[in-house]
């Protein structure tokens, strides 16, 4: 059995991106899940990292060799008002790792303690944010969204303050890298041009090799934005919380604190807690992608050479976003209605079709995949409507095939990660795993799974979801 290597390019850019910052050692690591398939596509050993050495580096307690723990530094727009300091304040990045086929993944563990960024903060995760982020960025992974995903969990026999006291937990959380729009805006905001170029130059040569400049760099996150956003509108997935520093430059999703997915469909869905205006509903994520573009490419101005037309020319660029996206979002959506081909006119199709589900309330997941199997009409409370629209959809020639390949039978439900996290918190991770077994195969149809593609039961729903911190 043996440890990771690693080999840190983002610590080689040297002060100012980061503090060091190594992991604080916990009371009792006990392991939860070691995510095998994604240790072996890392190149890393499944069976060293279920050993004791595996499980306390997992927990923070120890440091494996080549590892060079950081927290990193960047700041951040909030719900629109800009924090010039935030910063990894419950998580530490051990390192990154090369691939064998030659990609690199950083490695990053959540909830291991306090860093110099953290805000008055105690730097641990509880129980339930963990195991939501595991089920939900590994569901993401199986969906084929660009996403985080996360490599093990485990416990810390020891307990976190809230609310009320809760248990510990760290997350092993891998990514492409974790640079965010935040991080941009931590260097731009102090004037840091010469930091400016050299993050920009690394996430080139990291994410966008053939992008050339910063320009190039600008309108390839653009692109991949607009791609991931319309995959998470096809899923009916509400990040809930879409700040600058939770906006990952290489286009993953990331930071799953007050995500959710949609039950019954409406556009204005909102869950956080914290998002009581609604800036981050379903239906507002396109705009609010655009708004966090717009806020990199004024970072990187400075670094453009010419200002007057390097802000024509970034403008053009961020304003090329909803046309980008609407082709994007008609793809996915012509898709789940088993259109391989979409034609202008078939956009009407599906806001007709949302508009229905809107109205009555019906379940975002469900009516889709009854399309495929034909089972949609038992959605709707008054099927009529539905039915005059089938008509016109059949007229189409859809391809059902296509629509069970796109259309997932189960998503990460919230009343059953909440039963997951319940059964967790008193020590019982049997559900968890059952669960997280079910949504690695989101588009397989087994009988075994057949109640976790149901909707909640009156009293079963959760329409509010909450930041881990």
């Amino acid at each position: 059995m043996t440890a990771p290597t690693f080999d840190n390019s983002y610590a080689r850019l040297g002060a100012g991106f980061f503090a060091r910052t190594p992991p604080v050692p916990v009371a009792d690591p006990g392991p939860i899940a070691v995510n095998g398939e994604l240790a072996t596509r890392l190149g890393l050993d499944p069976e060293w990292l279920k050993s004791p050495a595996g499980v306390a580096a997992l927990a923070g307690n120890l440091v494996p060799p080549g590892a060079d723990p950081i927290a990193q530094a960047y700041a951040g727009h909030q719900f629109g008002g800009l924090s010039p300091q935030l910063g990894d304040g419950r998580a530490v990045l051990l390192g990154e790792v090369v691939a064998p086929d030659g990609a690199r993944f950083d490695i990053q563990l959540k909830g291991s303690g306090p860093t110099p960024f953290s805000r008055r903060g105690d730097g641990r995760a509880w129980l339930g944010p963990v195991l939501r982020e595991y089920l939900v960025s590994e569901f993401m992974h199986a969906a084929g969204v660009p996403t985080t995903r996360a490599l093990a969990a485990v416990t810390t026999g020891e307990q976190v303050v809230r609310e009320s006291p809760l248990p510990g937990a760290v997350l092993t959380r891998v990514a492409s890298s974790h640079i965010r729009v935040g991080t941009f805006e931590f260097f731009a905001i102090r004037g840091d041009n010469e930091r400016l170029q050299a993050l920009t130059d690394h996430v080139i040569a990291r994410h966008y090799p053939d992008a050339g400049d910063a320009m190039g760099m600008l309108r390839a996150v653009v692109s991949r934005q607009a791609e991931t956003v319309a995959h998470w509108m096809a899923l009916g997935f509400v990040h809930g919380v879409m700040n600058t520093d939770n906006m990952a430059v290489s286009g993953e999703t990331i930071d799953y604190g007050p995500c959710a997915f949609m039950d019954a469909y409406h556009p204005d869905t909102v869950f956080s807690s914290i998002d009581r205006g609604g800036r981050y509903a379903w239906s507002e994520q396109p705009r609010v992608a655009v708004w966090n573009l717009a806020q990199l490419a004024s970072c990187l101005i400075p670094i453009m050479g010419d200002e007057q037309t390097a802000v024509a020319e970034a403008t053009e660029i961020v304003h090329g976003f909803p046309e980008l996206y609407q082709a994007a979002w008609l793809r996915r959506f012509a898709a789940k209605l088993g259109l391989a081909a979409p034609e202008p006119s078939d956009r009407a199709l599906v806001e007709r079709l949302l508009d229905l589900m809107a109205a009555q309330k019906a379940d975002f997941t469900r009516v889709f995949r009854g399309l495929a199997t034909g089972d949609a009409a038992a959605e709707f409370a008054d099927p009529a409507p539905f039915e005059a629209w089938r008509a016109d959809w059949q007229a189409r020639d859809p391809d059902c095939a296509l629509a069970l390949r796109v259309n997932p039978v189960r998503i990460p439900r919230n009343h059953r990660i909440q039963q997951v996290i319940e059964a967790g918190v008193h020590g019982d991770f049997e559900p968890f795993a059952a669960l997280g077994e079910a949504l690695r195969l989101p588009f397989e149809d087994r009988p075994e799974w057949a109640d976790l593609s149901l909707p909640p039961r009156e009293g079963e729903e959760v329409r509010v979801t909450f930041c881990g911190t």
